[in-house]
């Protein structure tokens, strides 16, 4: 029997992070397990000590000293959930000045599935970079899911993850064991 498989869960700091509980919750319940990785404002929105506790994973913000062992098992997938505006462009500009994107940069070298559920504002969505770079992700075999994604109609409903649930599940490798990374 095989252990599930291993989903890198990237938290951006908008709205949808601060329930960001509820999709881990429903990820497990799917198959997945589930290792959390938030960039620095999202951490500080979150009770990282009870999603570790939660998940059983560390929930990863900081780069790890040299020397230190890798705290996640590898992963079979990723999904950056809620990803924002500042998070897109600089991942696809390749900056890795956060743990984040900097653990983005990586997947997209290894050819796991990798989804991202865009939460950003209408006016930020229009700006001359935005399209680009998303289109730049899907290039590079990122899967950019709609925007309206997360927009619940009651934002406190948890059938918000419903669609990020399904995508994951479609995306998952039945046989295919992790990739490393």
């Amino acid at each position: 029997m095989s252990e599930s498989p291993v989903l890198y869960l990237v938290v951006c700091a908008a709205p949808p992070a601060q329930r960001i509980g509820e999709l881990a919750d429903l990820l497990a319940a799917d198959g997945w397990r589930v290792c959390l990785i938030t960039t620095p404002t999202a951490a500080s929105w979150l009770d990282v000590d009870a999603l570790a506790a939660q998940t059983g994973h560390p929930v990863r913000v900081d780069w790890r000293r040299p020397g230190d062992p890798e705290p996640h098992p590898p992963a079979d997938a990723a999904a950056v959930v809620p990803a924002t505006f500042n998070t897109l462009n600089k991942w696809a500009a390749g900056a890795s000045d956060t743990l984040a994107l900097g653990i983005l940069n990586e997947l997209l070298g290894t050819g796991l599935p990798v989804h991202v559920f865009p939460q950003v504002k209408a006016a930020l969505a229009t700006h001359p970079a935005y399209a680009p770079n998303l289109r730049l992700l899907r290039e590079a075999g990122v899967t950019v899911h709609d925007g309206d994604v997360l927009r619940a109609p009651d934002e406190m409903t948890p059938s918000r993850w419903a669609a990020v649930v399904d995508a994951l599940r479609a995306a998952r490798r039945p046989t295919a064991g992790p990739v490393g990374r």
